[in-house]
């Protein structure tokens, strides 16, 4: 099989499947395997569809309805595996099920992962979220097509990535952020560098 290379913007083209970085680096979910988290960026995925379809209980909760049978196709798995990988998003508080009996498929309600996050992160959520909000209106039923328009949301979805002061300087310091991890390597480097410099200098002075 032989695959052409992505040229330009193509590769925002395409839909994807959104795992909230938080599963990988947030401490509280260190003990999930990655197959489970795959499945929760899943679910939160089937979330959107739920809202259009207005699947809400009575005190206004998104529900999903997704079997056993679709995580083994999703994930090309065994019936046990989807199981266990349930289970797991279960013990953790990550999803809650209820089942209905008589046959029929469970309710799932998906948990907000973002609880208890430091502020700065909930920020940068929300900004997140408000970048789903205006990908689905560019592709949907953009109001002006100069802002409103898959380049400019990539763009900004960018930016959030980065910083996200560079969308709202209003908002708090992540001291996680990509540019503040960025900012912490580069000094790593340069002590490291300025350290074998002096040290190299005053053995040039000790020994000529």
């Amino acid at each position: 099989m032989t695959l052409d290379y992505f040229y330009g913007q193509s590769g925002e083209l395409f839909s994807y499947f959104r795992i909230p970085k938080a599963l990988f680096q947030d401490s509280r979910f260190q003990q999930l395997s990655t197959d489970a988290r795959t499945l929760y960026g899943i679910l939160l995925d089937r979330m959107s569809l739920s809202v259009k379809n207005g699947w809400l209980d009575e005190q206004g909760r998104v529900y999903i309805i997704y079997t056993v049978r679709e995580v083994q196709e999703s994930l090309c798995c065994a019936e046990h595996k989807a199981v266990k990988l349930f289970r797991e998003l279960e013990d953790i508080d990550l999803i809650e099920r209820k089942r209905r009996g008589l046959g029929r498929p469970s309710l799932i309600y998906v948990k907000d992962f973002s609880s208890g996050l430091p502020k700065a992160q909930v920020q940068n959520k929300q900004q997140f979220e408000e970048g789903l909000r205006q990908n689905e209106q560019a592709t949907t039923q953009p109001d002006d097509a100069s802002v409103d328009n898959m380049l400019c949301v990539t763009n900004d979805g960018r930016k959030i990535g980065l910083d996200v002061r560079l969308m709202n300087p209003m908002l708090p310091d992540d001291p996680n952020s990509k540019l503040n991890v960025c900012v912490r390597n580069v000094l790593k480097i340069w002590d490291v560098r300025h350290f074998l410099f002096c040290r190299g200098w005053w053995h040039w002075q000790q020994h000529g």
